[in-house]
């Protein structure tokens, strides 16, 4: 299983926007991702990739990520191959839509000889309906499948979904995500909320996201970090009742007890799974930049 790594507020900046690429160092995302496919056009993917190169001589401190075009499509193999050359924390593949597409840009990966990781994009229909399949490959390290993307605005173009301001008929298909995501032992990522100016809608999906088990959320504005990060932290105490778990088990008279009592409640080994996974984020966080 990865190494927990904080991915609470996860910035897409397209490869082609110097000025924006040029903030990334000073941000407080806990990743981001250069973008080659939806953000650029046909013209400039070229001096999209000169740029990427560019970005990644000067690597920013937190977790980064490219995502590249489809490797079916026109621009993909290209895109491929510059991103293995810089070897990003990982690839997200847009378009993903069975196991095939992730293990074949694995067996790329193989070729090549880097540690870098592969995220996948579930914006289809297809996606939807062999997400199991897709996100179990999150328990064979050697598929390198370590995160699942929402892509909510391609879901909603793609099967005419009415997209409301409280993602009703959203909801179904994100728990699938969370669960199957989960399944796998993969992170999940929200998809973006459009209105970068409406903070007070980014909080309020931030909030659901955060209660429905997603580990943070995709932005398109640097604005939505902060409400990001704060949405996706666990509160103080929540840490602090983690803790107080963690310590009871350690206990020498709690030594290998399934269940125990703590304050009157009946606490269970899954519980100290669930403490450990939260204390390990929390840590994690706090070594993220700035």
């Amino acid at each position: 299983m990865e190494t927990p790594r904080p991915r609470r507020s996860v910035l897409y900046v397209p490869a082609v926007n110097e000025k924006a690429l040029s903030k990334v160092a000073s941000l407080a995302c806990d990743a981001v991702i250069v973008d080659l496919e939806d953000a650029v056009a046909p013209g400039e993917k070229a001096a999209a990739r000169d740029r990427l190169a560019a970005f990644f001589a000067a690597r920013p401190a937190c977790e980064t990520v490219i995502r590249v075009n489809a490797l079916s499509g026109e621009w993909g193999s290209e895109d491929f191959r510059i991103a293995m050359e810089l070897a990003p924390d990982a690839i997200l593949l847009p378009k993903v839509e069975a196991p095939r597409d992730v293990l074949e840009a694995g067996d790329l990966l193989d070729e090549s000889d880097v540690p870098t990781k592969l995220w996948a994009m579930v914006e289809t229909p297809r996606a939807m309906l062999n997400l199991g399949a897709i996100a179990e490959l999150g328990r064979d390290p050697a598929a390198r499948l370590t995160c699942l993307v929402a892509g909510t605005n391609d879901l909603v173009k793609e099967t005419g979904v009415l997209m409301t301001p409280d993602r009703r008929y959203l909801m179904p298909w994100l728990m699938q995500m969370v669960l199957a995501a989960r399944a796998g032992r993969l992170d999940i990522l929200d998809g973006v909320s459009n209105d970068f100016r409406d903070l007070a809608t980014f909080g309020r999906e931030c909030a659901e996201a955060a209660a429905m088990g997603f580990d943070g959320k995709t932005l398109i504005h640097p604005a939505q970090i902060e409400p990001a990060n704060m949405a996706f932290s666990p509160t103080p105490a929540a840490v602090a009742e983690a803790e107080k778990i963690v310590a009871a088990f350690a206990e020498p008279g709690n030594a290998g007890k399934g269940v125990i009592s703590i304050d009157g409640r009946m606490v269970e080994r899954l519980h100290l799974e669930q403490a450990e996974r939260l204390l390990a984020k929390g840590s994690a966080q706090k070594g993220t930049h700035p």
